[in-house]
Order: structure tokens, then sequence, then C-alpha cells
């Protein structure tokens, strides 16, 4: 019997192309917290970049936006100018006004906030620039209505002044500005991002940032230096209340008692109020937007 060739047999070649994509499932990605929050975008801008000198006046929100900060402001200071800052009813009063100038122009209704939104580019600097304008005249309007109703009638009443500002008094002023700038701030800023599609509480918590800072004042200024009628917290404001002196004994005294109130009750809140809007994006920024309670379980 002849041998039988023996039959080829051939492995077969295991295959090695990719397995189908579709018969892949993935897993969802997980993300996770990085243990250092990044700072990244406290500094980039916030409003529009293409707002300018030249485009923003093409449309006439602009123009509502100036009449209400003019408005608003000006009501504010006729407030002050009448009841002060420490009245309790003077805080229903406020919160009417922000809530009618909220959905005008945003209710900056005091330089030290609209400096803050420049400084961490929330606005334009040619915005900011008009809103300013806007509510130094507004406060100044309010001061001649105020005192139009005081020389006409047979009051004897004079209008509020500031405590005139000394060597001394400058860095306890100054600092109990500085402070209640920052609170105000800080509070405009968290109000703003939360709250601004509601009016009311919007108003309300802004109103209560300006609440706890004239606290702070109260209780600094009053117990720990004996100063009354030493802040104000509003830059167009202490404006109307003539913090400027008018008679020194000499031009160079007269120029530097003028530097002295205008640092105290101008400069100072501006710095506090740049300072508390970064405070703000800067704690957004470490949280990652927000705190929630399932951070307590994790913590734990």
């Amino acid at each position: 019997m002849a041998n039988q060739k023996p039959k080829k047999t051939t492995a077969k070649k295991s295959s090695t192309k990719p397995q189908n994509k579709k018969e892949v499932v993935a897993t969802p990605a997980v993300k996770t917290a990085s243990a250092e929050p990044s700072s990244k975008g406290c500094f980039a801008r916030k409003c529009d970049a293409n707002e300018n000198i030249l485009t923003i006046f093409k449309t006439s929100k602009i123009w509502g936006a100036l009449l209400g900060e003019l408005i608003g402001t000006m009501l504010v200071v006729m407030l002050l100018l009448t009841l002060g800052v420490q009245p309790l009813y003077l805080v229903f009063a406020i919160v009417g006004v922000y809530i009618a100038i909220a959905g005008i122009s945003g209710a900056n209704l005091n330089p030290l906030v609209t400096v803050g939104m420049m400084a961490t580019r929330r606005m334009s600097a040619i915005r900011g620039v008009l809103y300013i304008l806007a509510q130094v005249l507004g406060a100044w309007i309010g001061l001649i209505l105020i005192n139009t109703f005081r020389l006409g009638s047979e009051t004897t009443a004079e209008l509020p002044m500031m405590g005139e500002i000394s060597g001394e008094t400058f860095w306890a002023v100054a600092l109990v500005e500085l402070l209640g700038a920052i609170v105000i701030a800080f509070i405009y800023a968290r109000a703003l991002r939360y709250t601004r599609k509601s009016p009311l509480t919007f108003a309300l918590a802004v109103t209560s940032g300006m609440t706890l800072a004239i606290i702070f004042g109260i209780v600094i200024s009053q117990s720990f230096f004996g100063l009354a009628d030493s802040f104000i917290f509003n830059p167009a404001a202490a404006l109307m209340y003539q913090i400027l002196p008018t008679t020194a004994e000499g031009f160079g005294e007269l120029a530097g008692l003028a530097g002295l109130a205008l640092a105290a009750y101008v400069v100072f809140p501006m710095i506090g109020g740049i300072i508390g809007f970064y405070v703000s994006d800067v704690a957004t920024k470490l949280t990652a937007g927000g705190f929630s309670c399932d951070d307590y379980d994790a913590e734990a």
C-alpha cells in the first residue's frame, strides 16, 4: 500500500485586528477635582470685548443705564442726607431703590462698586467711567434738591457733614472706609453672581451688605476710636457731605486737608471695592464654582 502523503495542516493565524469599536463599551469618565484648583480666570475678561468708546453709543441701552445710575444715586443721596446712615427704615428705602434700578443698569449706585467691576473686567473702562460720572451727577442733583427744600422751609437744620479729617484721625477713618468697602463689594459680587435674575433677592443681598458695613463702621469708629459721623462708604455721596475743607491758615494746609479727605473717603473705598471683588473671584475659583453638602461627606 502506497504511503499517503501527510496532510498539510495550517494553523489558523490569530487575528490581530482590533475589536470593532461598536463592541467596546466605554466607561464614563469621572471628573475629579484637583487638589489645588487653578486661579486661572480671575483676571479674564467678563464683559463685552467689543465695547469701546466707538461702539457703546450705537444703541440706546447705555443712555437708559446712565439714567438709571443717575436717578438711583440721586435717591440714595437724598435718603442719606435726610435720614443718615443708621436708621433701620433706611434699609427698606434702599431696597426699593435697588429693586427699581437693578433691571435698568445693574444698580451699581456707588463708585467703589463700579471701580471694582472695572478692575475685575466685569465692565468695560468706558462704561465704568460713564457710570461714575452719572453717579456723581446724580449725587449732586440730590444735594441740590434737598438743599432747595431746606432753604425754602423755616427749619434751621443744617446739612449733615463728615467729621473733619486730621493727621490723628486719618488712618482710623481710612481703615473703617476700607473695611466697609470690602464688605460691600464682596457681597455685591456674590449677589451679582447668584441673584441677578431676581431683583428683590439681589436688592436684599446688596442692602444686607451695606447694613453689615454700617454695623462694622459704628462699632469700630465709635467704640474704639470715639469718632462720630466718620464713614459713608460711597465716594459720590461723600463728596456731597462737604468733606473738602473750605478754611485753613494757608493754601498748603488747605491742600493737605483736602488730600487727606479725598484719600479717606474716595481713594480707600475704591481700593476696598477692588479688593472685595477680587476676593469674591478667588473664592469662586478655589471652590470650583460652589460648595455643596456632599463636600462634607467627602471630607469625613
